[in-house]
Order: C-alpha cells, then structure tokens, then sequence
C-alpha cells in the first residue's frame, strides 16, 4: 500500500518578519505608525470584526466602524435586492461598488473629526474613508474560512447582519455580491502601495502580521515557480474513504467527499516566512500578477479569473453524486451574469471494480415523460429510474469522460474522480439525489426547472460513445516518455494532455498557465533549464499550477519513483 506523502500545507518560502499575536502586532504598529493621527484597518468581509476592535482598543484611540458610517440596513437589502434574488442558491453577478454602501451626511461628519482627534477607522471600505496619506492596515480573509463561519453563523455580510441565515443565502450574498466588491477595493489598495502591513486572522484568535514588502515579495515569487495552492476538504452525502488514507485525513471524520486542489477563487496560499505559515487567499496573486500567472492570451480571454479548476470527489467507499447538469454559456450569462459556464470532466484518478459514471442519455427516450419523472420522484413518487434513462458507463482508473455543459452526468460509486473543469463552481443543476439527505438532515435543493432548460437531449449513447469517453490520442514521443491528448469536448476552451514517462519530458507554457496532477507515480520534481526557479517536488495526485512566465520546464520522476513509470494530466486553456 502506497504511503501518504500528499502535502496539505504547501509553502513558498518568504524572507522577512512576522509578527504574531495581537500585543506583538499591535506594538509593532505602535512603533512604525504612532506618529500617524488616524490609522486605517481595512477588512475583507469575513473577518470577526469584534476580535480586531476589541484588540485595538487597547491603543487608546478612539475607534470607528465603517459600519456605522453605511447606508441602513434596509437601504442596502433593498440596493442589492435584484441581485439576490428569491432563489435560494442563485443570484446575479452585482454591479453595486463599495461607495454606494456609504451614507454622504454621515461620512461627511466623520472626515471633520479626522482633525479633531486621534482615531482608528475599522471596517470594510476603511481606506477608502481617510486621506491617501493615512497608513492603512489589511485584514485579509480566504473563502474557504469564510465559508466555515458562514456555517457557525460568525460573520456578517457587508452593510448586512445575516449571519443567522441559512449558510446558503450567505453564500449567495457573498458569491454574487459581496466577494467581488471587496475584491474590487482590495486590488485597487494593493496596488496604490497605501498598504503598510497585511494581517492573518484565519484562525481566530492567532492573528499573524507581515510587512507590505513581505507580502509583495511572497506574491512575485510565487508567480515565478510552479506552487501549489492549500488545499481544503469536504465531507459530503455521497463522500467517501479514499482521501482519509491518501491524503492522511482525520479517520474520525465520517467520510470526506470533496477536496479543492486548485480552486484559487476558493483556496489559500502560505508564505512560510521565518518558520510560520501566514495565510491569505490565492485570489490575491490572480489579481495583483495576473500577466505573469495566466499569460497575456489568457488574462485578455479571463482577465482577473483564474479559468481552470482541479479538484477531487470521493466516492470510494461512499455513493453516487447527484444526476446532474451544467448549463450553458449563454444561459448562465443571460441568468447570472456570468460570462462562462462549468463545462467539465471526469479523470479517474483511482477506481474499485464495478466502478461506473453516468454520462448522457439513453437512446430513443422520451424527453417530456422523463422530466415528468423526475418532478414526480421530487414530490415524493416513486424514485427515479436514472437507469431508464440514463448511460451508466464502466469506469476504471485513468479513464477520461468529458462532460460538456447540457450534458446530463454525474459519478457512481467507487471512484476517486479527478474533475477537470472552467472555474465557475455554484453553476450545478441537480436532478435527483437518490433520496438522500443532506449533512444537514435537510433536503439538498433540486433544479429540475432550470435543469430542463438546459439539458441536450442530442447527448444519447452514441453520442457519449463517440466523442465523450476516453478520446485518448498519440501525440508525440521520445527516450522514456509519450505524450497524449485526452481531450476536452471541442465546446470547451481546456486542453488536457497526458504524459507517461520513466525519463525527464520537456514542457513548455505557450504564454499560458498550466496546470497538472502528478496522476502516477509516488514523486516527481519539476525543473528549470536556466534555473530560473528551485527545482520543485509534487507528490502523487498533488495538483500544482506553473505560470505563464516560467516558460520551459522540465518533469521527471524523483525519489522512490526514480527509474519507475509516472503520469502527469496538464490543462491549458486553448489558443
């Protein structure tokens, strides 16, 4: 049995101080900006606003919150209301900016006292409040932890005390609203250089502070070398077993069905700097190196979203996902205000026997009676009979099954799947759920309305058949290695190849950003010819990202697996 040597705590080394705990911070900030009048604690929304105040009020300076300064709360809900929606999971992408949300009478009250006294504005927005002198303090704040104190009921939205909402309608103000506001604002900040220093409060009551410089510095080296973003993990309904051993997971935990591997919107960086891991959202080096990460190609197609998305579900030991489908570009547009769909794919990273995937439909159904059996088995009729309708497919290890948008899918048990996909990643219609619950002992909603809008019912057996399933073909070879195309679908812009080597194989980025899973093989280090960067070892089923910038790179088996055979999956988006 292969032993875990998957890294959960991936870094980049960062020279420089940190400062951790708040008298540490605090002092700090004491020492390099007492001399400042008014300082500035800018906060993504996240953060556990009560910590930061109650910490520095022990400066002795008035404090002021940007909340007070906002619009009531019944002006925001009703600013942001046709953005949210009466839906339940979805809304649509807001237009609203963070200046909006402030009330002028109040603001204008606020910048006469800046004369007046020595204070502290804290709160989302804050820099945006004070002169472009005053020095500004970030709290920063990564999705992943927003959304587990979305679940605790910790956090407010911004101008918004929702936290006693569903984690569902939390998530929506966020993903639809919120995120990108203080994205917005953050950017801008990072780049005016009015930054002075970053703080880290993640793990609540463990603040840790680096300088400006520091946090730039970690930012250009990572996009120049391949990294790894911190990767996160999910129980599930349907989760399974597999991660817990490969990945070296709590065995307490019931099961884990999800693992976000490269989702840089969803997942952390660290810094390693002097020995401790400070932690902000990978979002901020899409942002701030964008040109360098994604390519100029690339950053004109996207601009500042990170298009490709790697991530794990577990069904080893656990039970089918949902049926489901994705929709397309021009409905998700027209809907949501998204600019491109989740078309996606399947890459069997691992499989038991008897392992299968459901992928498109079956030939000569009727479309109406199915829809009609799928509202019946929703309102509590008899189950759906996915297999009346629906392909189930063998599937084995390193099997590949492409899942463009309308096509209906969804993985059986006993896979450890490998998906492929554009980023957007709310963007999942579900069908049916085997009569299941979910964590939450609740319902998971269904979208069969939406679903039927969307389905391509021209995706029969012969189609999946014919251009969804295993469309392996040879590309090129040489002394120890052979490279592969495994596809995507031609509606979807990502190339995926393949790679089997017992040898170094040459790689090259085009001007865009890759990114891999060593999908065989215990070890394999990547290298620089010029070295530009420090050779870098990945780990099996570990996704890493190399920037556009690197160039040419090599890949070749190290450690255990020296001399052996390993296989990497490399996605790029297509010129």
């Amino acid at each position: 049995m292969r032993q875990p040597n998957y890294d959960k705590y991936p870094s980049t080394k960062v020279s420089g101080t940190v400062w951790q705990g708040w008298n540490s911070i605090l002092g700090q900030l004491d020492k390099a900006l007492g001399s400042s009048r008014v300082w500035a604690v800018d906060l993504y929304t996240g953060t556990i606003e009560e910590e930061i105040v109650q910490a520095f009020r022990r400066t002795g300076r008035r404090i002021v919150l940007t909340r007070d300064l906002m619009r009531s709360e019944a002006e925001v809900l009703e600013m942001t209301r046709r953005f949210m929606t009466d839906d339940v999971l979805f809304g649509y992408i807001s237009n609203v900016r963070l200046a909006e949300y402030f009330d002028a009478s109040k603001v204008g009250a606020f910048k006469e006292s800046l004369q007046k006294e020595h204070l502290i504005i804290i709160g989302t927005g804050a820099a945006s409040l004070v002169p472009d002198g005053v020095p500004v303090v970030y709290a920063d704040m990564a999705r992943w932890e927003i959304q587990q104190r979305f679940r605790r009921h910790q956090v407010r939205a911004l101008g918004v005390d929702n936290h006693g909402e569903a984690p569902s309608l939390q998530y929506k103000r966020g993903f639809f609203n919120d995120w990108n506001i203080c994205d917005r604002h953050k950017s801008r900040l990072a780049q005016s250089g009015r930054i002075a220093y970053w703080i880290d409060t993640n793990v609540a009551g463990q603040p840790k502070m680096i300088s400006h410089d520091t946090f730039m510095a970690g930012i250009r080296q990572t996009a120049r070398k391949p990294f790894r973003p911190v990767p996160f993990f999910d129980p599930a309904p349907w989760g399974g077993q597999w991660m817990k051993r490969v990945c070296d997971l709590d065995r307490q935990v019931a099961n884990y069905g999800w693992c976000f591997d490269c989702v840089p919107e969803e997942n952390s960086l660290y810094f390693d700097v002097a020995g401790v891991r400070f932690e902000l959202p990978c979002q901020d080096l899409v942002m701030l190196e964008t040109r360098n990460l994604l390519g100029e190609a690339v950053e004109s197609r996207f601009g500042k979203s990170f298009p490709i998305r790697f991530d794990f579900l577990d069904t080893v030991g656990g039970g089918n996902l949902s049926l489901q489908v994705h929709p397309t570009t021009e409905f998700v547009h027209e809907n949501f205000g998204i600019h491109y769909t989740q078309d996606e794919s399947y890459y069997l990273l691992d499989a038991e026997p008897g392992a299968t995937v459901y992928l498109g439909l079956r030939e000569g159904i009727d479309p109406a009676a199915m829809i009609d059996d799928l509202r019946s088995a929703q309102n509590g009729g008899k189950p759906f009979d996915a297999e009346k309708y629906v392909n189930r497919w063998p599937a084995k290890k390193h099997d590949h099954f492409l899942i463009p948008g309308g096509t209906v899918h969804c993985s059986g048990a006993g896979a450890l799947v490998l998906e492929i996909s554009s980023t957007p990643n709310l963007f999942t219609f579900k069908l049916w759920d085997w009569q299941r619950l979910g964590l939450d002992g609740k319902p998971r909603p269904i979208n069969i309305e939406r679903g039927r809008q969307v389905i391509d019912f021209g995706r029969d057996t012969a189609y999946a058949r014919r251009h969804l399933i295993n469309r392996v073909e040879p590309v090129a070879r040489g002394d120890g290695w052979t490279e592969e195309r495994t596809g995507l679908h031609p509606n979807e812009f990502i190339e995926t190849r393949r790679h089997w080597f017992t040898a170094p194989v040459v790689h090259h980025t085009e001007g865009g950003v890759n990114v891999l899973n060593l999908v065989e093989g215990d070890e394999a280090i990547v290298e620089s010819p010029s070295g530009a960067f420090e050779p870098f070892v990945v780990h099996y089923a570990e996704t890493f990202v190399v920037p556009a910038c690197v160039g040419e790179y090599t890949i070749r088996p190290y450690g255990t697996s020296a001399g052996r055979q390993c296989g990497t999956i490399k996605a790029y988006v297509r010129k």
